[in-house]
């Protein structure tokens, strides 16, 4: 698998040099930016298997930097760094593409865990991509999925979607009628579990529906299944 690139922004010199000592050469190879400017050039020309990313930056924050590289298309898993205790962030990072979050103070050991668990979540979905039959295509009447493009059309309408966003219409589209709880999407979507973090899962899905849905108060495609979580409609209830 070779070693892998991970990009830290961070303007804290200590914790670069602390991830930098604990990351094994082997297996990492560790490049750094100590502002948001800094970091959003050397993402948008450099590849790389994870960028770790600070909020609280110079120049440009954490969040824009997020912001941008996602509406430009660069689906370079990220995982944000906060001192910030406000879910208000936290949520705002997920919802704008970011893949995970650690607040700190946070242990070496716990970080370690999280870098691993991310880039394991990107080689399982890649295998799994890969077993796909080439362009084969999810069709639920107006609603055209393309797992090998990530591509989502919606009455022949490119529909724009966040990575997570992708991942989970993927895993409903491709489980039809199978109802999900926000546990069981928090651990296949995210890699491990986020215990108490519902509301996670919830405003994805909220905000998938306000891109899929014609009302998405009373969604045609993704049903909430009370008590349980949500399910993707079966191809015999669209054509009732």
């Amino acid at each position: 698998m070779g070693q892998k690139n991970i990009l830290i922004v961070e303007d804290d010199k200590e914790i670069t040099d602390l991830i930098g000592i604990n990351l094994d050469g082997s297996e990492y190879v560790l490049d750094k930016a100590f502002d948001g400017e800094a970091g959003l050039k050397k993402a948008r020309t450099e590849t790389y298997d994870l960028i770790i990313l600070d909020l609280m930056l110079p120049k440009l924050d954490g969040l824009e930097v997020c912001k941008k590289l996602r509406s430009e298309d660069i689906q370079t898993p990220i995982l944000i760094l906060t001192a910030k205790s406000e879910e208000f962030d936290k949520v705002l990072g997920l919802e704008l593409g970011a893949d995970d979050y650690l607040t700190k103070p946070f242990s070496i050991r716990e970080l370690l865990a999280r870098i691993k668990a991310n880039l394991r979540r990107v080689e399982v979905e890649h295998q799994s991509s890969q077993k796909l039959v080439k362009d084969k295509q999810l069709v639920f009447k107006d609603l055209v999925i393309a797992p090998q493009k990530r591509k989502v059309t919606l009455k022949e309408k490119i529909i724009s979607l966040t990575p997570k966003e992708f991942e989970l219409l993927q895993l409903f589209a491709s489980n039809p009628g199978k109802a999900f709880s926000r546990q069981e999407l928090l651990e296949k979507i995210w890699g491990y579990q986020f215990e108490g973090y519902d509301h996670t899962v919830n405003s994805h899905i909220n905000r998938l529906r306000n891109k899929i849905e014609e009302d998405p108060s009373n969604p045609s495609y993704l049903k909430t299944v009370w008590g349980v979580g949500y399910r993707f409609v079966e191809m015999e209830e669209l054509e009732e």
